[in-house]
């Protein structure tokens, strides 16, 4: 069984853990359809469109 030869200090410990609190915004896109700002490769919430097509059918408000 793998067992470390040394003990691994704090310091290198918490570099190796840092990583993991990093976190990203969401990248926004605007509809083609309707230009409003939406998450990519996601249905417009605002008109229901994907990809040029309807998704979700929206009524006219």
């Amino acid at each position: 069984m793998a067992v470390p030869k040394r003990k691994v200090s704090r310091a290198r410990r918490d570099k190796r853990r840092s990583a993991v609190w990093k976190i990203d915004a969401p990248n926004f896109t605007r509809c083609r359809n309707c230009g409003e700002l939406k998450l990519a490769h996601r249905v417009c919430g605002n008109c229901g469109y994907y990809n040029n097509k309807v998704v979700i059918a929206k009524e006219a408000e």
